[in-house]
């Protein structure tokens, strides 16, 4: 496996639209060491999640994962994602990405949603996602579909760079959290 290099925003293939990958075209080996790759590079940069255009390819492939206190996500690989929104409320909160790093901005996202997808063997997945779960596939998603975090920001006056919003914005979420 390898640490693949991440895009930055201002790459073209951060922009367009990915394509679909045959159910078939999954068993090659080049699909299957994409993955794994993907995979290693998510967690190699502390990532939650990471989107095939991410890493310079054009195709419906996303991985997520997550251990922590936002929750526990298993490994998740999802080709070819559709979703479909269950609860139409938007939560807004904090996002980074590793295409954009070093900033964090508020962001709204539907609180609830399912996902149709095919795993990496070809196999249908269908599963409903909630919270920070919810957010993060809609954050991939949205790579690919040519999208990015700061598309859907309301307002921009929240972007910050890490520094900043570690000195003056997660103190006050810290203590919005507490029970003092």
């Amino acid at each position: 496996m390898s640490i693949l290099k991440v895009c930055h925003l201002g790459h073209p293939v951060l922009r367009m639209q990915s394509k679909r990958v045959p159910r078939e075209a999954l068993a090659s080996p080049a699909i299957q060491n994409l993955i794994d790759d993907m995979m290693e590079t998510m967690v190699e940069y502390y990532g939650v999640g990471l989107a095939a255009p991410q890493v310079h390819h054009s195709l419906s492939i996303a991985v997520i994962e997550c251990h922590g206190p936002r929750g526990e996500i298993p490994m998740t690989v999802l080709v070819n994602p559709e979703m479909t929104i269950l609860d139409e409320s938007l939560l807004e909160d904090w996002e980074g990405c590793l295409s954009i790093p070093d900033f964090r901005g508020r962001v709204p996202r539907y609180a609830r949603l399912r996902v149709d997808a095919l795993d990496r063997h070809g196999h249908k997945v269908e599963f409903t996602a909630e919270d920070f779960f919810a957010r993060v596939i809609q954050h991939e998603f949205d790579h690919l579909m040519g999208k990015v975090y700061l598309d859907r920001m309301r307002d921009l006056g929240t972007l910050a760079h890490m520094a900043e919003f570690e000195r003056y914005w997660l103190p006050r979420e810290k203590k919005a959290g507490s029970s003092e």
